[in-house]
């Protein structure tokens, strides 16, 4: 057998588990490269005498750059392949990204403190602006390392090569499993953020877009730390003022986890998946 089979295609194209394993090496590299840059800024802004909000960039720029290698030294593509053009970052599907995002935590949330089954209660008096920009500096640069982790470079191969139904399910498989090292993770919580996972994925197929996907991804987190003041992911934020509660069984609200762990936000999530569904039959049908 040709070895050069087992490395290329017919069209001289390295193949996919190849530009996988290559990613995935670069991509370690650069992690590297950036948490070093990201250290001595932090430790350069520390002798002009103020304190690093955040040290969560290293890792989106690191997956950037990554993408980046591979796109302009291995496949020749451009960053169209994975979703991050000019055109991408629209305003319109920006804010639909928003909107997408926002609505299936927001509603169910607000429906379960108006049923009892959350609670607002009083907290260690604060700012509420600066508890929410600094969940902005944290949750933004977590969201944009994710999707460029899993619906940027990987997921763009694999759907070349087996596919974008497995590529979906594989995908949101491993995101879910990425959160199980979170606090309070259970069986629950790890199979609603693998649907959480399906959900971006749809979203980002939905508008061809990895910024929407991003979007749609830190909205859904800052809503619930900066407007709830409740735990994401099982990890808690700050909560000046007041903080959210459950009061219901945790199967419906998340327990300790938050919202986003429960019953009702799997609804929320599902309701977004059949309206992009039904759109896009709309327009097969068009």
């Amino acid at each position: 057998m040709n070895p050069a089979r087992l490395l290329f295609t017919t069209d001289r194209t390295l193949r996919a588990p190849w530009r996988l394993l290559l990613f995935v090496a670069v991509s370690a590299a650069m992690l590297v490269i950036a948490a070093i840059v990201e250290g001595s800024v932090d430790t350069l802004v520390e002798r002009l005498g103020y304190t690093p909000l955040v040290s969560d960039w290293a890792v989106p720029l690191g997956f950037l750059g990554a993408t980046a290698v591979m796109l302009k030294w291995v496949d020749g593509r451009s960053w169209s392949y994975v979703g991050l053009t000019r055109d991408a970052a629209r305003p319109r599907v920006l804010l639909t990204g928003t909107v997408l995002g926002l609505l299936p935590i927001a509603i169910p949330s607000a429906i379960l403190l108006l049923a009892g089954q959350l609670s607002a209660l009083p907290s260690t008096p604060g700012s509420w602006w600066g508890a929410a920009t600094l969940s902005f500096l944290n949750l933004f640069p977590a969201a944009f390392g994710e999707e460029l982790l899993l619906r940027g470079y990987i997921f763009a191969v694999l759907r070349e090569a087996v596919g974008t139904k497995w590529t979906l399910i594989s995908t949101s498989i491993i995101f879910g499993m990425l959160h199980g090292w979170n606090p309070g993770s259970d069986p629950q919580s790890i199979g609603i953020v693998t649907m959480a996972g399906f959900f971006l994925g749809s979203v980002y197929l939905a508008t061809s877009s990895l910024w929407a996907a991003t979007v749609a991804h830190f909205v859904w987190n800052w809503f619930m730390a900066a407007f709830l003041h409740t735990p994401v992911s099982g990890i808690a934020v700050g909560t000046p003022d007041y903080r959210v509660v459950d009061s219901g069984p945790d199967w419906l609200t998340g327990g300790t986890w938050g919202p986003e762990g429960g019953f009702a936000a799997a609804v929320g999530m599902f309701g977004v998946m059949i309206y992009l569904q039904a759109r896009h039959m709309r327009r097969m049908e068009s």
